[in-house]
């Protein structure tokens, strides 16, 4: 766990102030920094089979304040499109040209994408849809640009 999540152990008689702060942002098109990535397993699903996956956190900040969303990358075949999509968008990946990914170097890596919402469990939360090119100046929507 990294030392900005950890916090400190609240007492019984300890004094509260902080309420909850999350905001959803509207669906369009927005500048982004990856904060971190940690490497996991996805398990299986119908669509792709078990293998490595990126955990990203992706920071989002807006005048509405900043968001932080977390995106699935996953290492597989079947989906190396998307991995493509986020290594161009942060400018390692040249359209057309092969690429060995540098993982080491995706924190702190910046770019744009295309945000929307999804409904889960009868909450809403924002979720990634697309990455753009990093020449791409991004899409016709963008209500997200500031």
């Amino acid at each position: 766990m990294s030392a900005e999540n950890t916090g400190r152990e609240l007492g019984w008689e300890d004094v509260i102030e902080k309420e909850n702060q999350f905001i959803i942002l509207p669906e369009g098109d927005y500048d982004f920094t990856v904060e971190s990535f940690d490497r996991a397993r996805h398990n299986g699903s119908e669509k792709v089979p078990a293998c490595n996956k990126a955990v990203l956190k992706i920071r989002i900040d807006t005048p509405e304040g900043t968001v932080t969303v977390t995106h699935n990358l996953l290492l597989h075949s079947n989906v190396e499109w998307r991995l493509s999509e986020f290594f161009t968008s942060i400018g390692q990946k040249k359209k057309g040209e092969t690429l060995r990914m540098n993982w080491n170097a995706v924190p702190g890596a910046a770019g744009r994408l295309k945000l929307g919402i999804r409904t889960y469990d009868g909450k809403n939360y924002n979720e990634v849809k697309q990455f753009y090119p990093k020449e791409d100046s991004g899409a016709k929507f963008t209500p997200g640009r500031f």
